[in-house]
């Protein structure tokens, strides 16, 4: 992608920061998550990867991730169908942020995990990023999966979690709820929403003294799906229906854990998602876990530290189950 230093007349018709610029003749320049990560073995983990096409005609895929032993005992794992951050239009399974985290969660967790990678907006605007992510998970978690031989041999179907960072943790919200009652043989264990990426019109906690980063939440929102809506559109903003009780009771699963961090200006946003499935009455059990002191994704961009091994620890014992 030309760097806009290396050619001053080139003009910005849209800065999305920090994630890219939309230049007027329609050149899109991504400026994170660009480095990519072939799929292998990893040698500080012992976890293995692999890219699997799922539907060739949109090129939407997923990365395989599977402790480096499991080849050989032939146990059956809990799935982790994981969807990447990046606010919809940056990132991808393949970057070296994510691919790195993943292993060390694969290994913290002892889960086979499937990394969805969906189509990215503004090339392809909302709704196709959950609706590819959606297609994925059926075809990963149902019949589709029966032709890959690490989920065939691998993947306990019993015990499936969706699980995401910022708008993948999004996304896993919507997708418990429409597999809710939808009559879908596939059936979710639990939900890991790790910084979710839900939004508002009005600002709420420390958004309010924040104008700087409100505004730059808005514009990220408002660059993927510039609906009459904004930023209360039910995709990002879950409480503005159903008498701001978003229909969370019809969560279909049985477990929750929403993970956030201190200093993240969507932590506000986390927490009353975490209050209002408390108090919606949803039969399931929800887990909520602040890390102090850090901000959003850092679990991502600094996987080995500390608080990010206590992340992944405690995400391990949320897929396996454990108090």
């Amino acid at each position: 992608m030309e760097d806009q230093d290396s050619n001053p007349a080139k003009e910005v018709a849209r800065d999305v920061f920090p994630f890219l610029r939309v230049y007027k003749d329609g050149t899109i320049q991504r400026l994170v998550a660009t480095e990519s990560l072939p799929p292998g073995l990893d040698s500080e983990t012992n976890v293995v990867s692999k890219d699997v096409v799922i539907f060739p005609e949109t090129g939407v895929s997923a990365r395989l991730y599977l402790p480096d032993d499991e080849p050989i005992s032939r146990k059956k794992l809990p799935l982790v169908v994981y969807y990447h951050g990046g606010g919809f239009f940056a990132a991808s399974t393949a970057s070296r942020e994510y691919h790195s985290a993943l292993n060390r969660i694969v290994a913290a967790s002892n889960v086979i995990l499937a990394s969805v990678d969906y189509r990215l907006a503004p090339e392809n605007p909302i709704p196709v990023p959950y609706d590819d992510a959606f297609a994925a998970l059926e075809w990963i978690a149902g019949a589709g999966g029966g032709s890959e031989p690490w989920l065939r041999d691998h993947a306990d179907l019993d015990r499936v979690y969706l699980a995401g960072d910022s708008c993948g943790a999004n996304m896993s919200h919507h997708f418990a709820l429409k597999l809710s009652g939808s009559g879908r043989a596939l059936r979710i264990r639990g939900v890991a929403m790790i910084h979710p990426y839900f939004w508002g019109k009005d600002p709420i906690g420390a958004e309010v003294g924040d104008g700087f980063r409100k505004a730059m939440v808005d514009n990220w929102w408002l660059f993927v799906c510039p609906s009459e809506k904004g930023c209360d559109d039910p995709l990002i903003n879950p409480f503005v229906e159903e008498g701001n009780g978003s229909g969370l009771q019809k969560l279909g699963c049985e477990r929750v854990i929403v993970v956030v961090a201190g200093d993240d200006i969507l932590k506000d946003r986390g927490r009353l998602y975490y209050e209002k499935l408390v108090g919606s009455g949803w039969k399931g059990k929800a887990e909520y876990l602040e890390t102090e002191g850090k901000d959003h994704v850092f679990h991502i961009i600094q996987p080995d530290c500390e608080e990010a091994k206590t992340v992944f620890k405690r995400l391990g014992a949320f897929f396996n189950d454990e108090p």
